[in-house]
């Protein structure tokens, strides 16, 4: 392992940004997986009149894993003392798995209660990664609000489309 006092060059600099959008990316992906008919689930579902349309999703959530890897790649090559580091960065891939779950639970399980109860779980794990990326870089916890408060709207959209739509996602 390189010696964190050593500054990292622009070509490590680049495979680290690389490996942290492929992170990402490969998280969309496990979740697109099972968001595979999610274009006629989603429409096909009672919802109140404020819910986005589907095709939103797609470009949210790709700005979102943007922003969640450049954060992660800030936080990685910050100079901040490894145990702290190693600490946000396995929270942030712990919340990655969650974010994945949940694309499971809602679309492809439909199950409304566990989906909603998982992104409960999801939103405390982005909360508390965005604690962990701002006390080592600011700037890193800023990236994170975006999609803490997108989760926070799906929360609360999960809610309402599993108390509207009990036959579906019983």
């Amino acid at each position: 392992m390189m010696s964190l006092h050593m500054p990292l060059t622009r070509t490590q600099q680049l495979i680290g940004l690389s490996g942290w959008l492929a992170l990402c990316f490969v998280t969309a992906g496990v979740g697109a997986v099972a968001s595979a008919n999610a274009k006629s689930f989603y429409s096909a579902l009672v919802q109140p009149a404020w819910a986005p349309p589907g095709w939103l999703f797609g470009p949210v959530w790709t700005t979102l894993f943007v922003l969640m890897a450049i954060a992660a790649w800030l936080v990685w090559r910050a100079p901040a003392a490894p145990t702290l580091r190693r600490w946000a960065l396995g929270l942030f891939v712990v919340q990655l798995v969650a974010n994945a779950l949940w694309s499971w639970l809602f679309f492809a399980w439909q199950q409304g209660a566990w989906a909603f109860a998982e992104v409960i779980v999801l939103w405390v794990l982005i909360a508390l990664t965005c604690t962990a990326f701002w006390r080592i870089r600011p700037l890193a916890g800023a990236l994170l609000l975006p999609y803490l408060a997108w989760v926070g709207f799906a929360a609360y959209l999960n809610w309402v489309l599993w108390r509207a739509n009990p036959g579906i996602l019983g």
